[in-house]
């Protein structure tokens, strides 16, 4: 018996076991327990010092330095109390992974015993080495210095293992040249630019009571879960995360059964233990059911500021990824792990609120007199239309290649839906004063036993990259694998320029002058309504349409990244702040060596799988049908797998010799292009050989677990 099939018995015998008292371990019970929140703040230091903290996590006033020696000692005494030996920083760097360096709290005392040692400089600051991490050329190898720093707006939580718990501080991480090395400094500048734009707004509309703007996000996490002793002997899924080879099973979601079916109860389990680790680290998870793909789901998270959301992304995928062994489950983040299916996204729900609580993306029962809504929402559609390559260079990498425009995910082409309401109101607006909105109404059912339904205003388009939900809107584009900091710093800085434009109209006249205002927010409409689009953004017709009006399509990333060096892309980047140029200029450089240095494991994981894995197989089987003997049907199959034998070894050759002339391009960026036009069509090409061999060969000699099994075996 194979390993694979091995694995498949293992599977059937499976139990799923009780790992918590659902009983004990309630919701309510453990929110927050491993969360230095404000009740715990409150418990743990002075009066004077708590309030002084609250105020500066609220954006009241600056960080004081001199309360960090007080703070530091309640967190050192509460993590202490829960059993932390070591603290760390907690940083992401682009690597788009988060990374950390664990320090002990206890340090000698000279007489052969030890104290425990948390200063307020522990707090504040740490020093990872940061020669190693990618920084485009703001450091070099022999320059190693970099600083985290403490960001107080996110909340210092515990990291909880089997033998031991550390405590975790969120950091940004700068270069020691004082510029970002990582994805949370640019975003809370980005943060801080769309808030002070904002607040230019709603001053001319008479709020002078709201001191602060941000945005907030809820990121719809999708991904997929395979028993992990079939991932295990795939190598693909190991070390590119998506399987580079696979027949397509006789079915796969076309009867869409999966889509919110009855969660099996190996996948519940593991469901069940994720909501309730994320709820002990304070991430308000919401939602969990199965996704359209076999194989695929989704949980979702209830709003929260941007920077804490991005946090709390990543520690959602490092939950999902620790959590899966236990279940003896493989955790799968890739945009596209199968061909043919559904691929993952990172729905994330975007709006803008005051510290007063207002959304701004808030219609209302009539939009069309609610003149704030419509001045934040008309400034948002000049944004995605004046910015749409920068937006769609900002979610591009590998993975999203094979998965943008496909199977349930939108185009790559930066539009905006708004529905039939909002549609109709900027319709009005373009004429003039809108005077009207299409309200919801009520669904009857037929059955006096069943409820009235109340009826939205709007339908929803599962197609469009950038669509209105209700009061936010939906960023569908977004990466299951990215982290989400990169695409929100953009999006941030392109609706800060479009208001920051929008302030400096209003600002030439009266305040209360609404026929002014719309009379400003209808020339923005006339000018950029070319960006909405209501229909079905995988059709043909709509990609000819785009074109016919001018949006950009940047198919690939190669494509998309050269958007990021334009003149363009320098002026919204520095006008506020967010990036310096040559900040900008290290993210491309470093987004251009990852597309080539991932498209380089593919194909070299896909050469070493062919050569070593499937050509055997095909050699064995061979071996099989020849002693076998002569009758025409052995002969007729043994003709065909020899023939597709020869092929794949052709294909091998075409693939190894593509990758060898892309590594002799010039440039990264010509590297990138010659892995585009030449070696991913030889690795697909090496793909299509592979995958017909596989519905020819012998089941007990292919070496692959199939499709079929990894989809559907729990």
């Amino acid at each position: 018996m194979t390993a694979r099939h091995k694995a498949i018995e293992a599977i059937s015998t499976h139990k799923v076991a009780s790992t918590q008292n659902y009983l004990e371990h309630a919701g309510e019970a453990i929110y927050g327990q491993y969360v230095f929140h404000e009740g715990v703040q409150r418990e743990y230091l002075p009066k004077p010092i708590y309030r002084r903290l609250r105020r500066v996590i609220d954006g009241l006033e600056p960080f004081a330095p001199e309360i960090a020696d007080a703070v530091a000692h309640g967190v050192k005494e509460w993590a202490m109390a829960q059993g932390a030996s070591h603290y760390t920083h907690w940083f992401v760097p682009m690597t788009g992974s988060t990374a950390e360096k664990h320090d002990s709290f206890l340090a000698p005392d000279g007489d052969g015993s030890t104290i425990a040692e948390f200063s307020g400089r522990n707090l504040l600051q740490g020093e990872p080495d940061a020669s190693s991490f990618p920084s485009g050329g703001i450091r070099a190898t022999f320059e190693a210095r970099g600083y985290t720093a403490w960001d107080v707006t996110s909340p210092i939580f515990l990291q909880v293992e089997p033998n031991g718990v550390t405590l975790t501080i969120p950091t940004a991480y700068v270069s020691f040249t004082g510029e970002a090395l990582d994805h949370k400094i640019p975003l809370l500048r980005s943060q801080q630019a769309l808030g002070k734009q904002a607040l230019r707004i709603l001053r001319w509309f008479g709020n002078t009571t709201a001191s602060r703007v941000f945005t907030t996000i809820g990121p719809e996490q999708e991904y997929f879960l395979v028993d992990r002793r079939l991932a295990d002997q795939r190598p693909d899924l190991l070390l590119t995360g998506r399987t580079l080879f696979g027949a397509q099973p006789p079915k796969g979601q076309e009867l869409e059964d999966q889509y919110f079916g009855a969660i099996r109860a190996r996948i519940l389990a593991f469901m069940m233990d994720l909501d309730r680790e994320l709820w002990r680290l304070g991430i308000p998870s919401k939602t969990r059911h199965n996704e359209v793909a076999p194989g695929q789901f989704e949980m979702a998270p209830v709003f929260e500021s941007t920077s804490v959301g991005s946090d709390h992304n990543m520690m959602v995928m490092a939950t999902m990824r620790r959590l899966a062994p236990a279940h003896d489950l493989a955790f799968l983040i890739h945009e596209k792990p199968f061909a043919g299916i559904n691929g993952s996204g990172k729905h994330n729900n975007w709006s803008m609120s005051t510290d007063l609580g207002e959304n701004l993306l808030d219609p209302g029962a009539d939009p069309h007199a609610n003149a704030q809504f419509l001045a934040f929402l008309i400034a948002i559609i000049r944004a995605i239309d004046v910015h749409a390559a920068v937006l769609r260079a900002s979610i591009a990498d590998a993975g999203q290649d094979h998965r943008l425009g496909a199977n349930e995910a939108p185009p790559a082409i930066m539009s905006v839906f708004l529905g039939s309401q909002l549609e109709d109101v900027v319709r009005q607006l373009e004429q003039g004063a809108a005077s009207a909105s299409k309200q919801g109404g009520h669904v009857g059912l037929g059955v006096t036993s069943l409820p009235t339904l109340a009826k939205d205003a709007t339908d929803r388009n599962r197609t469009s990259p950038f669509a209105f939900t209700g009061n936010k809107f939906e960023f569908r584009a977004v990466g299951s694998s990215a982290p989400i900091y990169w695409p929100q710093t953009v999006l941030n800085a392109a609706v800060a320029d479009s208001l920051s434009v929008l302030a400096d109209e209003l600002e030439q006249l009266q305040p209360g002058d609404f026929d002014g205002l719309t009379s400003i927010l209808s020339g923005i409409v006339r000018q950029h309504r070319r960006v909405l689009f209501e229909g079905n953004g995988y059709s043909e017709e709509w990609h000819a349409e785009a074109a016919r009006r001018g949006l950009p399509n940047n198919r690939t990333t190669v494509d998309a990244l050269p958007a990021l060096a334009t003149a363009e892309a320098r002026a919204v980047f520095t006008k506020f702040g967010v990036l310096s140029e040559r900040e900008l200029e290290a993210r491309v450089d470093i987004f251009w060596e990852k597309y080539v240095k991932v498209q380089n494991i593919e194909a070299s994981c896909a050469l070493d799988i062919a050569k070593t894995m499937i050509l055997p197989a095909c050699v064995a089987y061979l071996g099989q049908l020849a002693a076998a003997g002569s009758s025409r049907g052995v002969r007729t199959v043994a003709d065909k797998v020899g023939s597709l034998a020869d092929g794949l070894v052709d294909a091998i050759h075409a693939l190894e010799h593509a990758q060898h002339e892309a590594h002799e391009a010039e440039t990264v960026q010509g590297e990138a292009r010659a892995f585009v036009d030449d070696v991913i069509p030889a690795q697909n090409a090496l793909r299509v050989v592979a995958d017909e061999l596989e519905t020819l060969v012998a089941d007990d000699l292919w070496p692959l677990p199939k499709y079929r099994e990894l989809l559907f075996q729990y």
